[in-house]
């Protein structure tokens, strides 16, 4: 097979280690191949590029392992080209199971240009990322009290989302507050209502009329003190990423003008698919890597679920 890339380098990347071989093919035709092992701590990366340097090496690629290839990319970006590849096409060859043979298997197929880049953003667009999925997962947690308020109150026969669309708003948060508090009258209860919710005070009434125990009041508290603890933690990071979509705000701009697009999709899309789309070939490919297109699964004239994966995120 042709070789495309004369000197380069395959990491196999862990937890606490780096195992990496360096792949060269020399002027009068022999291959020299090495493999050395390195730490993951700071000054032990930095030896890696060092050796990677002496060693001529132009291209370097490894496997996108978790979160423990960031490190390793972040002391060799702007040294090498790197290429981050998905772990998936190199592991179904059988017969290599140890870092050494990994590392090896990496760089052979870098050589001869078998193995294909993982999209990568930019730094500005990683950092944004993590602010979005963080976001995400504040925004999931902080349903997931709601639910369990939801639940206390039904346990109390408080069936005050049968009345108020939504239970934690203005209204609803000062009548659980009052609840905890001690107040069991109805129509005192009632009376927080604000707005247009004024309009249901009578149905408020027979909603708000249970049985609240000091049991449920307790829960209730620490649930509404979580709920809103994360309320907070929300609008903090709201902010940061408002700060981080400053430089993009053209492109949130662009998406936003897709019916259906809010700011908070525009900048989970930017996020994750940065402002460059050159990555991608076609829009089917992209529509398939959000897990959109629908994928083919036939045999024996039977077709099956074509359901496919995607970016969860996005």
């Amino acid at each position: 097979m042709q070789v495309l890339h004369a000197r380069c380098a395959g990491l196999d990347v862990h937890k606490k280690s780096v195992c990496a071989c360096v792949l060269c093919s020399e002027s009068d035709g022999k291959k020299r191949r090495e493999v050395r092992s390195f730490g993951t701590m700071m000054a032990s990366l930095l030896e890696l590029s060092d050796w990677l340097r002496r060693n001529g090496i132009t291209h370097v690629a490894m496997e996108a392992t978790g979160v423990y290839w960031r490190p390793v990319w972040a002391v060799l970006e702007g040294q090498f080209e790197l290429l981050l590849v998905n772990p998936h096409p190199i592991k179904v060859i059988p017969g290599r199971k140890t870092d050494a043979k990994d590392c090896q298997w990496i760089a052979d197929l870098l050589q001869h240009g078998l193995i294909r880049g993982r999209f990568d953003p930019p730094t500005e667009i990683q950092d944004l990322r993590d602010l979005t999925r963080y976001w995400a997962e504040l925004t999931q947690a902080q349903n997931r009290v709601a639910n369990r308020i939801h639940k206390l109150l039904e346990q109390c026969n408080i069936k005050l989302s049968s009345v108020a669309s939504n239970v934690l708003g203005t209204s609803g948060r000062q009548m659980i507050e009052a609840l905890i508090a001690s107040e069991d009258d109805p129509a005192r209860l009632a009376e927080l209502a604000q707005k247009r919710l004024r309009a249901k005070i009578p149905e408020l009434q027979w909603a708000l009329c249970g049985k609240v125990r000091d049991h449920h009041r307790y829960l209730l508290r620490e649930c509404m003190d979580e709920w809103k603890a994360l309320s907070e933690r929300i609008a903090r990071i709201e902010r940061e990423i408002d700060r981080h979509m400053s430089p993009f705000e053209a492109a949130a701009e662009l998406w936003q003008n897709i019916p259906g697009v809010d700011r908070v999709t525009a900048c989970s899309l930017v996020a994750e698919l940065g402002v460059n789309l050159a990555q991608f070939p076609s829009a089917e490919q992209l529509s398939s890597w959000a897990g959109l297109g629908p994928g083919n699964n036939e045999s024996a004239g039977k077709r099956f679920s074509g359901t496919t994966r995607g970016n969860k995120w996005l």
